[in-house]
């Protein structure tokens, strides 16, 4: 894996010299890159060989080409959705040896998170540690080890802004704003904070030259009330802080992305809600908008800001890794994900612009025992392995076929079956 956060420069020098006479000859080729950068390379004189010993031919001007080339500012961006610990997940981290770890949920697609520039997951719950009990659904709490290997899968930011986030009250909150701080202190965790000037910071990388801003935001936290001595602790959608975040925002950043925890679960089709709040985000000057929180996989499209500014919009990544334990017609469609995957670069007027855009579609395989759910891309799935997944005990209808229809359904055109 190569993740470049600067600029490659290659100089190549082809030089030929020929000397007459009692001159010589001096070719520099320098390049000044980035203001900081710069590469000299110069061909010092020779002294002159006597006439004599001179080699009998036809002499050519000496020619000299020096060639610089500047890698595109470019980053490759890809983001997952809901990391969704129901207890089989839960569980499937305990190792015969007694120790925990979730490596499986992220093997079959890990070469693809590693290689991108910037990886983002939206981790559903809370990671408060096993010291808490893990649980699962109504009420999740997941353990540290999840986070390890978050890590390990390739992942640069950690979206905390969920309706979860507060399952396990201000203890949860605090216990994995802490494990990753101590942890990881090079992630970049969002959504949660400890203090007030944490909530008040806002996130930007700079990665292959780009400034890139990252928001997170949740429509709630199901009910409970933030700390009272806390009230920053959770980003919940506040239009008057997403304006003054995204004036920040753009003051420090090339290119802001939002990340939004927004509507309805279980439908397959955006809310009016979200496009409002997508229409509201763009004309605050969101370049790229992700969202999560429906548990299926919703359209992606691009809508116009009130500048003019066209702007891409992933509705719903739907889950990354899920164990519903609900029943019935349409909850097969809950085992279908996607990977968002965007390319973006910088123009010759050094504006920043999508280039590319795309979805990987992943499907849960939904199976008991240690180590053994895990997550697969959709064109890696087998009619073998869907006649396995246990879901079918749950909705019948699910097999390959089924989860290939729901993503030409959502998807049309961009999805390549």
């Amino acid at each position: 894996m190569w993740k470049d956060k600067g600029i490659k420069i290659i100089i190549l020098m082809l030089a030929a010299l020929l000397n007459v006479g009692c001159g010589s000859h001096e070719a520099v080729a320098a390049s000044t890159m980035n203001q900081s950068t710069e590469a000299v390379t110069t061909l010092e004189s020779t002294e002159q060989l006597p006439m004599s010993q001179q080699p009998e031919q036809t002499l050519e001007e000496s020619s000299t080409e020096a060639y610089v080339e500047e890698e595109k500012q470019k980053v490759d961006l890809v983001m997952v959705g809901d990391v969704l610990l129901h207890e089989k997940v839960a569980q499937s981290g305990q190792m015969p040896d007694e120790t925990w770890q979730y490596d499986h949920l992220f093997a079959q697609v890990r070469d693809e998170i590693e290689a991108a520039d910037l990886a983002l997951v939206n981790q559903e719950v809370i990671l408060g540690g096993r010291e808490l009990g893990l649980s699962g659904y109504p009420s999740f709490n997941g353990a540290y080890e999840v986070g390890d290997s978050l890590v390990n899968a390739g992942f640069d930011v950690v979206l905390h802004a969920t309706n979860h986030a507060l399952d396990k009250g201000r203890k949860g909150l605090l216990n994995c704003i802490h494990f990753w701080k101590e942890k990881y202190p090079q992630i970049a965790v969002l959504g949660i904070h400890e203090t007030k000037e944490e909530a008040d910071t806002v996130y930007v990388t700079e990665v292959n030259g780009i400034r890139i801003a990252i928001l997170n935001y949740t429509y709630g936290t199901n009910g409970i009330s933030l700390p009272k001595d806390m009230p920053y602790a959770v980003d919940i959608w506040n239009e008057d802080k997403i304006r003054t975040d995204m004036q920040k925002a753009k003051e420090a950043a090339d290119f802001i992305v939002v990340c939004p925890h927004w509507g309805t679960e279980y439908k397959l089709q955006e809310s009016k809600d979200q496009q409002q709040k997508a229409q509201f985000l763009a004309d605050q000057g969101a370049d790229l908008i992700i969202g999560t929180h429906p548990h299926v996989i919703e359209p992606v499209t691009w809508i116009q800001s009130a500048s003019g500014k066209e702007v891409l919009v992933y509705y719903s990544l739907g889950n990354f890794i899920n164990a519903t334990s609900g029943t019935g017609q349409g909850t097969a469609a809950r085992m279908v994900g996607a990977m968002a995957q965007v390319t973006i670069e910088m123009d010759e007027q050094n504006r920043p612009y999508i280039s590319s855009y795309g979805v990987e579609p992943l499907v849960t395989h939904n199976v008991s025992g240690t180590g053994q759910i895990t997550t697969y891309r959709l064109k890696d799935y087998t009619e073998e392995l869907a006649v396995q997944n246990e879901m079918r005990k749950q909705d019948p209808s699910f097999s390959l076929s089924y989860c290939q229809s729901i993503c030409r359904e959502v998807f049309g055109d961009l999805y390549q079956q």
